[in-house]
Order: structure tokens, then sequence, then C-alpha cells
């Protein structure tokens, strides 16, 4: 594949979900607006994080794989990455949520939460001289804190921990072809040097942290339009019992 590697890497990875949006049971296509602005929202962050470790060496990206195409010194393939991982990831959440809507575990997500905010902090704190581990580590520790503020624990963090664990599966699959040929290059003097496989450890926070933001968003607003469909139906429906009621 040569210079298409990571192009057809990440076009094979949308190809199923992408088909199944517009399936009739899960409908993912009616809920575009919604994940965009949550990816819109993730992308304003990580986007200037990764232009920034790319321009200090933190990571490199292997010329052989990539199409050459660069935007803000950026390959157009590390782009779409964040579109295409994220949408493939919470299509997965939406089906979860179709066939397991009852699931909901709020002690199991709370207290899961507490851990990994707490583990993330520790590694974040004893990790201040490695940039990845670091940032990474205060990131997701940041989100998770925030979800306990909010107290979402008690309805979408159960499906996304599931979620989570069954995304983990193609996104080491994925990201496993990528840090083997190398096409993306880690320093390790920036990162803790642990690798399952051939992957940084830090990347499974990172996918973390990656996707929890983009649900924060995509809830919320998925909530917003909840609501607002709610209020005009009770509007329509007083307006009809008034109407009903001059009737008289």
């Amino acid at each position: 594949m040569g210079n298409w590697t990571y192009a057809v890497l990440l076009l094979a990875s949308l190809s199923i979900p992408l088909i199944r949006s517009f399936e009739n049971r899960v409908a993912f296509y009616r809920k575009w607006p919604e994940l965009f602005s949550g990816i819109l929202a993730m992308m304003l962050f990580f986007i200037p994080w990764d232009i920034a470790f790319t321009r200090m060496d933190v990571w490199s990206f292997n010329n052989e794989y990539i199409t050459g195409v660069y935007l803000l010194n950026l390959p157009l393939e590390e782009w779409l990455f964040f579109i295409i991982i994220t949408y493939c990831c919470v299509f997965i959440y939406e089906v979860l949520k179709y066939f397991l809507p009852g699931l909901y575990l709020p002690v199991t997500s709370y207290s899961l939460t507490v851990l990994l905010g707490i583990f993330s902090l520790i590694m974040a704190l004893s990790n201040t001289d490695k940039i990845y581990t670091f940032v990474v580590m205060f990131l997701t520790c940041i989100l998770l804190g925030w979800q306990l503020v909010i107290n979402s624990h008690k309805t979408w963090l159960t499906h996304f921990y599931l979620m989570y664990i069954v995304a983990l599966v193609p996104f080491y699959i994925i990201n496993g072809i990528l840090t083997t040929l190398p096409v993306v290059i880690y320093d390790n003097c920036e990162n803790l040097g642990i690798r399952i496989r051939s992957i940084p450890v830090e990347d499974a926070f990172y996918f973390m942290a990656m996707m929890l933001l983009t649900l924060m968003v995509y809830e919320y607003k998925a909530g917003k339009v909840k609501r607002n469909a709610l209020g005009n139906t009770t509007i329509i429906t007083l307006y009809k019992c008034r109407k009903t009621h001059k009737s008289f």
C-alpha cells in the first residue's frame, strides 16, 4: 500500500460502521449533528496538542506510509484519524445502548471512575519529566473527575466503559499496525517505555480521554435535542387541549 497505508487503514475501519449507520434500528445517521459537535470539541483540544507534540518530536510520522499531504504540520491522515476512529467508537457506543438499554451500573461506574482518576493523577504526578505520560494522564484525571462532579456516572458512563472495552480491540489492531510498521514513531524518552506489543501503554489513556471528551459533548447535545423535542411536544399538546376546550 506504500504511501496510502495510513489512509487505507482508516477507510477500512470506517467502512462497516458507515454502512450500518443507515440501518433502521440504530439509525445512527440521525445523530450525526450531535456526533460532529462532539468530534469538533474534541479536535479543538487534541489537534493543537498533536501539532505541539509533533513539533517537539514526542512523536513523528513515517513518510513511507502517508500521502504527504499536510495541514498545519500534521499529515491529512492524522486529521482523519480523529474523525474516523471517533465515528466508529461512538457508533459502537450507540449499538450497545440499543441492544443493552437496561444496562445500568451507577455504583460500578462511579467506583471505576474514582479508581481510574486516582491512578491517572498518581501517574501524572510521578512522571512530570515525561511529557506524553504527564499530559495524557493529567488530562484523563481531569475528565474523569468532571464526570463525578456532573454525576454523569448515573447515566451514560456505564455504556461508555462497555464501549471502551469493546473498542479497545479494533483500536489496538489498528494502532498495532501503525506502531509496528511503524507509521507513527514515538520518542521513548517522553513516555514510560512500557508497550503492549508495539503500542505505548499511554495510548490506552489517550484513547479514553479522546472518547470521554467527545461523548461529554455528544450526550449534552443529545440531551438538549430531547429536551427541545419534549418541550415542543408539550406546547403542541397544550395547544390541542385549549383548542378542544374552546370547541365545547
